[in-house]
């Protein structure tokens, strides 16, 4: 699918014709439409596949006629029947006369823009533009590592009343998320540092300063997935430990068990010996049977006793 946009007195308007200033938004096209592109603004098609490729890293290219940005994003996809976070590649390609986006999937960096939330924006100020799509990715990552950190919070609430194996797999999901994170915002970080460099493009006065806030930003959001990561790994640890106390609990228990039994066990398999009656204490009594269960009662009992003094029941 592929949109056009032009700013008109700062209102963003969609247009059926390519003109200049305008902005190409490009969501999981045909392969008809990267060529179509390709050709028309004299692009190599494989810099427009590249935002394609989920393997491909963050990184910057300077073309003769065009420059390519790729930076990675956050968005969803299904794991285990679940929605988990994940990033993907989005592709900024920088031409003369317009500015190319190109994503696998819609996303909300872009649709903010389409909808019309963002203040201050024209398609015309390239380098802005694209200052104020950097600024909504990591607005993005910070925001739904606010959300993971909820739900590792919900998570953590449950400790110890209704704690599951369960946890524990989403839990390492969580922590998945953050490792694509890390490696996410730490690549993103190297485009930020080389777009300080950049001057093929004209940059106004208050772009550099943009951009100074874009990499401190992007600082906090990596510092914001390592604090969370290693919160993360203790709580999964801290659950871990839980449920295998509980096994322990469990075990002991039925430990404790199988000793008390045992005792009834042990005396009636004595008197069931074929053994001379006379020879067995309260074999000869009217009342030995009654005697000897109630004998067995007591030491059981007594055996109890011992095994809660000793904390193992």
């Amino acid at each position: 699918m592929v949109k056009l946009y032009r700013t008109e007195d700062k209102v963003l308007q969609e247009i059926d014709e390519f003109t200049d200033g305008c902005w190409i938004n490009m969501v999981s096209p045909s392969y008809q439409e990267v060529t179509e592109i390709a050709n028309r603004f004299e692009i190599d098609d494989a810099d427009i596949m590249a935002a394609l490729d989920d393997e491909e890293s963050s990184r910057i290219e300077l073309e003769d006629g065009y420059t390519l940005i790729l930076i990675d994003i956050p968005s969803v996809e299904v794991r285990h029947d679940k929605n988990r976070h994940t990033t993907i590649p989005l592709g900024i390609l920088i031409t003369q006369t317009a500015i190319i986006t190109v994503c696998t999937a819609e996303t909300p960096i872009l649709q903010d823009f389409v909808n019309k939330r963002v203040k201050d924006f024209s398609t015309k100020k390239k380098m802005r533009f694209i200052y104020q799509i950097l600024g909504r990715n990591i607005s993005l990552y910070q925001s739904t590592l606010r959300t993971i950190d909820k739900m590792r919070t919900e998570i953590e609430e449950r400790v110890g009343e209704d704690t599951t194996d369960t946890d524990l797999i989403d839990l390492h999901e969580l922590e998945s998320t953050l490792v694509y994170f890390a490696t996410s915002l730490s690549a993103n970080s190297g485009v930020l540092n080389r777009l300080t460099r950049y001057t093929r493009l004209e940059q106004y006065p208050d772009d550099q300063e943009l951009l100074d806030d874009l990499i401190v930003e992007n600082r906090q959001a990596i510092e914001m997935t390592s604090i969370y990561r290693d919160i993360l790994n203790g709580t999964r640890e801290l659950i871990s430990s839980i449920i295998d106390s509980k096994l322990n609990n469990v075990m002991k228990y039925l430990t404790a068990i199988t000793l008390v039994m045992a005792i009834p066990t042990i005396i009636s398999g004595l008197y069931g010996m074929n053994v001379q009656s006379s020879g067995m204490p309260l074999a000869d009594s009217h009342y030995g049977f009654a005697l000897i269960c109630l004998l067995t009662l007591i030491i059981c009992i007594v055996a109890m006793a011992v095994l809660k003094k000793k904390r193992l029941l």
